[in-house]
């Protein structure tokens, strides 16, 4: 039984993560997006070379990173994550 839990405990914030960064990412898109078009139609500029898109801040990327880890915590203080787990998941979060 405790496995089945471990188990869902670890489906739960896989889930939970990925939800998180999906969601994120879709603001953060949209916010380009929008900033995009108030310049567009701010200034026609001419054509210029495509730019590569803008990398993550990183203060984005450790603040969650730094969530992700605070709940792996509260998973393995409950006792759902056997330390095995828990620093399998934190390696894995913190590359």
């Amino acid at each position: 039984m405790a496995r089945l839990l471990r188990g869902i405990a670890r489906t739960a914030v896989v889930a939970g993560t990925a939800t998180a960064v999906s969601n994120r990412v879709s603001r953060r898109q949209s916010g380009r997006w929008a900033d995009q078009e108030a310049q567009a139609q701010a200034e026609p500029a001419p054509q210029a070379a495509p730019v590569a898109a803008p990398v993550a801040a990183p203060g984005d990327e450790m603040s969650s990173k730094i969530d992700q880890l605070k709940e792996l915590g509260t998973l393995k203080e409950q006792g759902l994550l056997t330390e095995e787990e828990f620093a399998a998941q934190k390696r894995r979060i913190l590359g």
